[in-house]
């Protein structure tokens, strides 16, 4: 059914900008990238592997995560956490999202601006 496939297109997009903001919001605490895929299904936040590694990498590039090394383990595994800058980066989506749900409750209420 055709309106099922533009529903799907149009919640993926949807879905897209708040990965980041759950991926930054998740790596307050450090996480290894396998764990972090699970912990943000739990919550609500379905993200492919293919989606989700190029997505910690880009961030990381941004200067929005740190990451390490953890060769302590039988298998060495790198492990993510905000950086301050990803921190006040996360601070201002936040306060966007904030506004933006404010805006859209208005248009469902029909409170004049």
């Amino acid at each position: 059914m055709a309106s099922d496939e533009v529903l799907r297109t149009h919640l993926q997009e949807l879905r897209r900008g708040t990965v980041v903001v759950a991926s930054l919001i998740a790596l307050r605490h450090p996480d290894y990238g396998y764990s972090l895929l699970q912990r943000l299904t739990g919550h609500g936040f379905p993200v492919d592997a293919n989606t989700l590694y190029p997505l910690l990498r880009r961030l990381e590039e941004q200067g929005l995560l740190t990451s390490e090394w953890n060769t302590e383990e039988s298998r060495p595994r790198k492990f993510y956490r905000t950086s301050d800058e990803g921190e006040s980066v996360l601070r201002r989506l936040l306060d966007d999202l904030a506004a933006v749900q404010t805006s859209l409750t208005g248009l469902i209420e029909g409170v004049e601006r």
